[in-house]
C-alpha cells in the first residue's frame, strides 16, 4: 500500500504542475485569439481599466472548454514522455506495475476534472457568457474618444465628415477645416470651411461643441413646386466670423441590461434548456396544426371540401359530401378532349395555383422554421454541457498513451502532436456543430461526431501502450508498406565480437547446396510469365515461395556467425524473398475464374501481378548466383575477377 501510495504521489507530482502551465498557456492563447477578433470594438472608446479586466475575466471563462482539453492533451503527453524518455517508465514496468496501474492516479483525476468540468457548464458558463457578451455588446455601441487626425477624412461623428489639414495639440486648434454634414440626409447636404475651429465636449458628455472661426456655409435647401410643375430647390450660404455647431454625441458608457442576454440560449442551464425546447415545440406543434388544417380546408379542382350553411340565424361549417360515381372518369381523356388552347390555359391556371399555394406554404413556414433553428441552438448548448466532460476523458486516453509510445518530453514534439491532433478536433467539431446547426444532421449527430471519431483513437493508442506495441516504430511501418507495395528490401549484416556457433564449412556448404536446388525447382516450375487465365486460377505456389525465403534466412543467419569479412559481405547480398498477395491472388480456382470474367478490374492486377513475379524471378536467380559465389568463397575458388565476370554477364 505504501509503495502504491508513492507512485499515485510520484504520478500527481509530475503532472500537476505541467497541466496548470499548459492550462495557463493555452488559456492565454485562446484569449489572445479573442482580443485579435474584437480589437476593433474596444479601441479607441476611452473605456477604463476595470470594464477591460471584467470583460477579459469572463471571456476566461468563456474560452476555458476550448483551452482545457488541449492542456490536458498536452500535460499528458510531456508527462509520459518525460517519463519514456528518461527510461523511468521502463523502470516502473520491469518493477511489475502495469501502465494501467502508473495512470491510475491520473485517471480518478481526469474523472474529478470531468465531474467539475460538467458543473462549470451548466452553472458557472451561463453566467460568465452573459456577462461577457453584456460588456461585448455595451462596448459596440460607446462611441469612440475622438482623435481627429490629419490629412485624413474623419467620419466616427455619426453625421458627419470632417478634414482637418493641420493641427496644434498645445493650443487644442484645427486648422484648414472642411466639415461634410449629412445629418439631415444626403439628399440635402450641409457643407462648412473655416479657417479654424475648436472640438469640445459638454460637461454631461452628451454633446460636441465645436466652434469654428472665418468660415463659410453652404446648405440646399428643399424648395416647392416650380413653374409648370418644375422643381425649384433652393439653397442658401453664409460668412460667419465665429460660429458655434452643437452636435449630439454620447460619449458615456452605458451598460446593458443582463436580461437580455439571459433569455438565450448561451445564459441557460439544463433545465432551462429543457423547459425552452419543449415549449418552443409546442409552439411548432401548433402552428403546423393550423397549416395542415388550413390546407385540408382547400378545394379539390375546384370543389370545396367545407361549405357554410345557415340555419336559424347561424352559419356553421358542414363537410360536403363525396359525389357518387358509377364509373371513375378518366381525367387525361377529358383534357385531351379539349382544344388545344383551352388545354394550354388549364395547364397555365394550375401552374399559377401551385405556384401561389407553394409560395403561400413558404411564408407560412418561414416562422416554423425561425423556431426550429431556435429549438437546435438550444439543444446544441443542451449536449454541450456534457461534451467537454467526454472530451476532457478522451484527451486523456489519447496523449498518455501517446506519450508512452513516442516517448519525447518536453515541449517539442509534444505541442507538434498535440496541435496537430486538437486542429483535427476542432475542425470536426466546427463541421460537426455547422451540420446540426443548419438542420442538415440531427443535432445529437452533429455534436457528439468529434467525440465518435476520437473515443476509437484514444482505445486502440491506450491498448497498444498496455501491450507495448511499436506503433511509431518506422521500421515496422517500412517493411508493412515494403510488403504492401514489393518494394526490395537490403540485408546488413555486421561481424560478432563473440561466436558461439562456428560455422563449419561442409554444414555451411550442405545448406548452399539445398537452398540453390530449392531455387531451381523453383524456376523450372515456372519458365515463363503466366497466361491471363493461369495466374487468376493457378498464381504461384506461396508455400514453396515461404519455404524458400525460409531457407534463405536460416542461410544468412548461419553465416552470419562467421570471421571471414568477405563471407559477410558475399552473405548481404542475398534478397529478402517477399510474401506478396499478388503472386498467388486467389487459391480457389472457381473464385479465380469469376475474378477473371471481370475483365476491368483483374487485367489491372493481372499486369501488376506479372510484373512482381518477375521481380521475384530475379530475386531467386540472384539467390542462386550468390549460393554459386559463396561455393567458391568457402572452396577458395573466388576471385575479384570472377565477380566482375559475372556481374558482365
Amino acid at each position: 500500500m505504501f509503495k502504491i501510495k508513492r507512485l499515485y504521489t510520484f504520478m500527481l507530482s509530475r503532472f500537476l504542475p505541467r497541466f496548470l502551465m499548459t492550462f495557463c498557456i493555452c488559456l492565454f492563447i485562446v484569449i489572445m485569439q479573442f482580443l485579435w477578433r474584437y480589437i476593433d470594438d474596444l479601441v479607441g472608446k476611452g473605456l477604463s481599466l476595470d470594464l477591460i479586466a471584467e470583460l477579459f475575466f469572463h471571456a476566461a471563462l468563456s474560452l476555458l472548454p476550448l483551452a482545457l482539453p488541449l492542456s490536458i492533451l498536452l500535460a499528458a503527453l510531456m508527462t509520459f514522455g518525460d517519463l519514456g524518455e528518461h527510461i523511468e517508465l521502463t523502470a516502473l514496468k520491469s518493477s511489475g506495475i502495469s501502465l494501467t496501474t502508473i495512470m491510475k492516479p491520473l485517471t480518478i483525476l481526469m474523472v474529478f476534472v470531468a465531474i467539475g468540468a460538467f458543473f462549470f457548464m451548466n452553472n458557472a458558463l451561463p453566467k460568465s457568457q452573459v456577462k461577457m457578451w453584456t460588456l461585448l455588446f455595451s462596448m459596440r455601441q460607446t462611441s469612440p474618444t475622438l482623435d481627429i487626425p490629419e490629412g485624413t477624412v474623419y467620419s466616427q461623428i455619426p453625421g458627419y465628415n470632417i478634414f482637418v489639414k493641420h493641427k496644434d495639440k498645445e493650443r487644442d486648434m484645427l486648422y484648414n477645416m472642411l466639415i461634410y454634414d449629412v445629418s439631415q440626409g444626403s439628399m440635402y447636404p450641409r457643407i462648412v470651411a473655416a479657417d479654424s475651429g475648436r472640438l469640445s465636449m459638454t460637461e454631461d458628455k452628451q454633446h460636441l461643441v465645436l466652434t469654428l472661426y472665418k468660415g463659410s456655409w453652404y446648405e440646399e435647401m428643399k424648395g416647392g413646386g416650380g413653374i409648370n410643375g418644375m422643381s425649384n430647390d433652393l439653397y442658401r450660404r453664409e460668412s460667419f466670423h465665429d460660429k458655434e455647431i452643437l452636435i449630439p454625441y454620447d460619449a458615456n458608457f452605458t451598460r446593458m441590461d443582463d436580461e437580455t442576454m439571459k433569455s438565450q440560449y448561451v445564459g441557460k442551464d439544463i433545465s432551462e434548456l429543457r423547459q425552452t425546447i419543449d415549449s418552443m415545440r409546442l409552439k411548432v406543434d401548433s402552428a403546423a396544426n393550423f397549416i395542415i388544417a388550413k390546407m385540408r380546408t382547400q378545394p379539390v379542382c375546384g370543389v370545396p371540401l367545407q361549405r357554410s350553411v345557415y340555419q336559424d340565424g347561424k352559419s356553421t361549417i358542414v363537410p360536403v359530401k363525396e359525389v357518387q360515381m358509377d364509373k371513375p372518369v378518366d381525367i387525361n381523356q377529358l383534357i385531351k378532349d379539349l382544344p388545344d388552347n383551352e388545354q394550354q390555359m388549364l395547364v397555365n391556371q394550375a401552374l399559377v395555383r401551385t405556384t401561389s399555394a407553394m409560395q403561400d406554404l413558404q411564408f407560412q413556414g418561414y416562422p416554423i422554421n425561425d423556431d426550429n433553428f431556435i429549438i437546435r441552438r438550444h439543444q446544441i448548448e443542451l449536449m454541450k454541457k456534457f461534451t467537454l466532460s467526454l472530451a476532457c476523458l478522451i484527451f486523456f486516453f489519447i496523449g498518455a498513451p501517446l506519450g508512452a509510445i513516442i516517448r519525447k518530453g518536453g515541449l517539442g514534439m509534444p505541442i507538434v502532436v498535440s496541435v496537430l491532433l486538437f486542429i483535427v478536433y476542432y475542425i470536426i467539431d466546427n463541421m460537426g456543430y455547422k451540420l446540426a446547426r443548419d438542420g442538415r444532421w440531427e443535432v445529437w449527430q452533429g455534436i457528439w461526431l468529434s467525440s465518435a471519431v476520437l473515443l476509437p483513437l484514444g482505445i486502440f493508442l491506450t491498448k497498444k501502450a498496455v501491450n507495448d506495441s511499436a506503433v511509431f516504430n518506422p521500421d515496422a511501418w517500412l517493411n508493412f508498406l515494403r510488403r504492401f507495395t514489393g518494394l526490395h528490401q537490403t540485408r546488413k549484416l555486421e561481424a560478432k565480437e563473440v561466436i558461439i556457433n562456428e560455422v563449419v564449412t561442409a554444414d555451411a556448404l550442405s545448406q548452399i547446396e539445398s537452398l540453390k536446388s530449392a531455387c531451381q525447382q523453383f524456376l523450372n516450375r515456372y519458365p515463363g510469365p503466366q497466361r491471363y487465365l493461369d495466374y487468376w486460377r493457378h498464381g504461384y505456389d506461396k508455400e514453396a515461395i515461404k519455404a524458400i525465403a525460409v531457407q534463405v534466412d536460416n542461410v544468412v543467419d548461419y553465416l552470419s556467425n562467421s570471421r571471414d569479412q568477405m563471407v559477410l559481405n558475399k552473405a548481404m547480398d542475398y534478397p529478402v524473398i517477399r510474401q506478396l498477395l499478388t503472386y498467388q491472388p486467389l487459391k480457389n480456382k472457381t473464385l479465380g475464374i469469376v475474378a477473371a470474367v471481370l475483365f476491368p478490374i483483374a487485367l489491372p492486377l493481372w499486369l501488376v501481378g506479372l510484373r512482381h513475379q518477375k521481380n521475384l524471378k530475379r530475386d531467386i536467380q540472384q539467390t542462386i548466383k550468390t549460393c554459386d559465389q559463396l561455393v567458391a568463397i568457402f572452396n577458395g575458388e573466388y576471385s575479384r575477377e570472377m565477380e566482375y565476370k559475372e556481374s558482365a554477364d
